[in-house]
Formats: structure tokens, C-alpha cells, sequence
């Protein structure tokens, strides 16, 4: 059933309202009042059924949560934990009167989440984009100016080593007996464990004959696993069970990957991980998904905002998803993109569309002052990366599958431009006060010299 509007409540003799209780120059209460709520409301509504289930949780509270846990970069739990303590996060989703419990359990973000999508998050990313149009954090003529780059989107998985992978399908394969009640001839735990440290051991010294002979022995004991739960489990009513079905997939996917293979499993539990080489000195291959990023060209009043951000899964060439970022960029903002600027990953991009033009970093022959200018500007997304990954939730993404990937670079792009709110608006602040004192002085000043 659809989320109900939460009705304001009556004056409260016992507890004091946050309008009375609370700073109403502080960020969080000031930015919940210029996020335009309901429409969050108006395009979540239509996912779910009239009349069937119980009310869904109010939508200011989820939206407001996950902002708030993309903007302190929290995990679910802490974000949970916080609310309960800061009244200031419970004034930003709409509570009027401070509460003492959780209104909803940890796993209905995750349920949340999945029944949104990534496309329908957007607009959450949209109206950050929005709010800093309105308080003047941006201008409408520095949106159509953008600067475009890729990144990857790290998973949270344990660098892929052959016997890291082989344990892992060892245990793998083990719990799946135990959950379907068969009983295997050898489990090969504990010859598993011995093994992958003695490869750990002897791979990068002289014994790297030695431990090369231990990783057969792994994968061969995965192959009898294999076999011998096929066996056990064949025509029988376990051989459907998930998790079985599961584990043999992926295993079996594992053993039989080779080391030219082009598409290799990374992962068990995160099948989608791809391998991402960017040619860094310090980090030879990153282990995730691509993701576009793109940000304002100039900087803003309120600094350089993440106008897009999309994850494209098959690690294309960068020149590839030049349109698919214009294209998101034009959705989230409503504006025509003039001016996109890229590094020399783009070049030969072949992307054309009439009233933009594609600038290429180290391009030789350009006239236009404000062009080389805003050229030379293309490498302050990288800042903004960083930012993404330090201070968001970019790095090490704990969400599962291919829609968790879309999902934390949509929130991440969100949770950056809210940061960058909740700063333009204190800094505003300080000038309005400043302001009030410079005019208390001068007036001051001129009542003492007509005395």
C-alpha cells in the first residue's frame, strides 16, 4: 500500500515541538525545508499497490536517511543508530516532536532500495541539483558547461588470488551439503586452509614450483566437491534448492576458468566484479564497475557539483559513454549540455549532437580564450572523485549485485552535493550575520557623530 502523509499532531503538553527545540539556522533543518518532498512522493507512489499490504514507510523518512547516509558517509546500521540520537536528523525527515525508537528495522533500507531502483533515485540526485539552482549555489549557464570522466566504482571483495578463490569454493560447496543435509566423503577444509597458505608462502620466493603444486591439489579437491554433490543431489528434491543451485553455478564457473579467459568470476558472492586497469602507478588493476562522472566546468559559488553519475557495466571504452552521460546529465537538470570536457581517454569518441561541442583535453588550435580556460579547468573533476570515494560511499560499495552498484553512485553523486549544500548555506549564514553587525556598526557611528 502506498506510503501514508504523516498528519501534524496537536500541541503536545509532555514534549516540546523542534520548531521550539531546535537551531533553525542549522543546515539539516534549513535544507529539509528547501527539498521539495513531495515530489519524491508523486514518483515513488505509482511502485506500490493500492489497498494491498500494510502503508509503506513514509517517504520522507527513507529518502531523508539515505541522503543522510550518503551525505556522512554511514553504513545502513549507522545512519539507523544516529537518527535515534540526533534530533537534527529525525527535524531533516519530518518528525515534529523527538523520538526515541527507530520507526523501521535495518533491512527495510535494503527492501526500500530494491524496490526503487536506480532510474527512480535519480531524482534525488535531480533535486540536490535543483535546491542549489535555487539558494544561487549554481547558476543555470554553469550546468551547461560540464566536464565528464570515469572512475571505478570499487566492490567490497578481498583482492582475487587463485587460492583465495579456491578456498573460498571449497567452503562454498561445504555449506551447500550442510544446508541440503547431504554428507560429503571428504570436506577438505582443513587440507584447504593448509594449502592456501602454503602458496601464500612460497608463490613470490624460490618455492614457486612448490606452491603452484599445492594450487592444483585446491582445485583439483574442488572438482571432486563438485562431482560428488552432483551425485548425491541428482534427481533428488535438494539438487533445486537455491543456494545449491547457486554454489555449483559459481563454482562450477570458477573451475572451469582459465587464466585467458575474458570474462572470470572475481567473486562468489559478487559474480558481477569486473577487473578495470587505469593505468595507475599505484593501483595496477581496481576491481568493481565503470562509472561516468560528471561535474559543473566552472566553479560554482557553492563549488563544483556532480551533475551525473551512472555505472556501465562491460568496462567500455571512455568514448562510449560519453552520450550515455550527456544524456542523464540533460534528464537530472533539464538543461542542454553547450560544452562537455574530457581527457584523452575520449579521443576518437565520434559523439555528435547539434548545439554541443566536445572539448579533448591538450587540444591544439583553439581560439577562444573562455574555452582553453575552461580546458585547463577539466582536471578539477579529479578532486571531486577523490571526494566521491573519501568522504561518500564510492569506495568499497557494500550493496550487492549490479542494481547496488547503480544505486551508491547515484546516492554518492547525491550525498557529495548535499555536503556541498549543507557548506553554501553556513557560509551564506556568516555573511548574513556579518552583514547585520556591519550595519549595527555604521548606524552606530552615525548616532554617536549626531550627538
Amino acid at each position: 500500500m502506498r506510503p501514508k502523509q504523516p498528519e501534524p499532531t496537536d500541541a503536545d503538553l509532555f514534549r516540546m515541538r523542534f520548531d521550539n527545540l531546535l537551531d533553525q539556522r542549522h543546515e539539516l533543518v534549513r535544507l529539509g525545508a528547501l527539498i521539495d518532498w513531495n515530489r519524491f512522493d508523486e514518483a515513488f507512489g505509482p511502485l506500490y499497490r493500492d489497498k494491498i499490504g500494510r502503508p509503506g514507510l513514509p517517504t520522507r523518512l527513507m529518502a531523508g536517511l539515505h541522503l543522510l547516509k550518503h551525505m556522512k558517509g554511514l553504513s545502513d546500521e549507522q545512519v539507523c543508530a544516529q537518527w535515534v540520537e540526533n534530533p537534527y536528523f529525525q527535524a531533516f525527515c519530518g518528525e515534529e516532536h523527538f523520538r526515541h525508537t527507530l520507526p523501521l528495522d535495518r533491512s527495510s533500507m535494503t527492501r526500500w532500495r530494491k524496490r526503487i531502483s536506480a532510474e527512480k533515485l535519480e531524482i534525488l540526485l535531480a533535486e540536490t541539483i535543483a535546491v542549489a539552482v535555487k539558494t544561487r549555489a549554481v547558476s543555470e549557464r554553469e550546468i551547461e558547461r560540464v566536464t565528464v570522466d570515469t572512475t571505478v566504482a570499487t566492490k567490497a571483495v578481498a583482492h582475487p588470488t587463485d587460492s583465495h578463490l579456491m578456498l573460498r569454493a571449497i567452503e562454498w560447496l561445504n555449506r551447500a551439503a550442510d544446508k541440503v543435509g547431504v554428507k560429503l566423503r571428504q570436506s577438505y577444509l582443513r587440507l584447504g586452509r593448509h594449502a592456501r597458505r602454503e602458496v601464500a608462502r612460497l608463490l613470490h620466493t624460490g618455492g614457486h614450483k612448490q606452491a603452484m603444486r599445492h594450487l592444483r591439489k585446491m582445485r583439483t579437491w574442488v572438482g571432486r566437491l563438485l562431482r560428488d554433490l552432483e551425485r548425491k543431489t541428482k534427481g533428488k528434491p535438494a539438487a533445486e534448492h537455491p543456494f545449491l543451485v547457486t554454489a555449483m553455478e559459481r563454482v562450477g564457473r570458477l573451475h572451469r576458468q582459465k587464466p585467458t579467459d575474458k570474462q572470470k568470476l572475481y567473486a562468489l558472492h559478487a559474480p558481477e566484479v569486473e577487473c578495470i586497469g587505469k593505468g595507475k602507478a599505484r593501483v595496477k588493476y581496481e576491481f568493481g564497475v565503470k562509472c561516468t562522472i560528471a561535474v559543473t566546468n566552472a566553479r560554482a559559488a557553492g563549488g563544483q557539483f556532480v551533475l551525473g553519475a551512472k555505472t556501465i557495466p562491460g568496462t567500455p571504452w571512455d568514448g562510449n559513454t560519453l552520450a550515455t552521460q550527456i544524456d542523464q546529465v540533460e534528464a537530472l537538470t533539464g538543461r542542454r549540455v553547450r560544452r562537455a570536457y574530457v581527457d584523452r581517454g575520449y579521443r576518437g569518441h565520434k559523439f555528435v549532437r547539434e548545439g554541443l561541442d566536445v572539448f579533448v583535453t591538450h587540444t591544439r588550435g583553439i581560439a577562444s580564450p573562455t574555452i582553453r580556460r575552461e580546458l585547463r579547468r577539466r582536471s578539477a573533476i579529479e578532486p571531486v572523485i577523490g571526494h566521491l570515494k573519501a568522504d561518500g560511499l564510492l569506495e568499497r560499495n557494500h550493496l550487492a549485485g549490479a542494481i547496488g552498484d547503480a544505486i551508491n553512485a547515484v546516492l554518492a553523486a547525491a550525498g557529495h552535493n548535499l555536503r556541498l549544500l549543507a557548506a553554501w548555506l553556513r557560509k551564506l549564514l556568516c555573511a548574513l550575520v556579518a552583514l547585520l553587525f556591519a550595519i549595527a556598526a555604521s548606524l552606530q557611528s552615525e548616532r554617536h557623530a549626531a550627538v
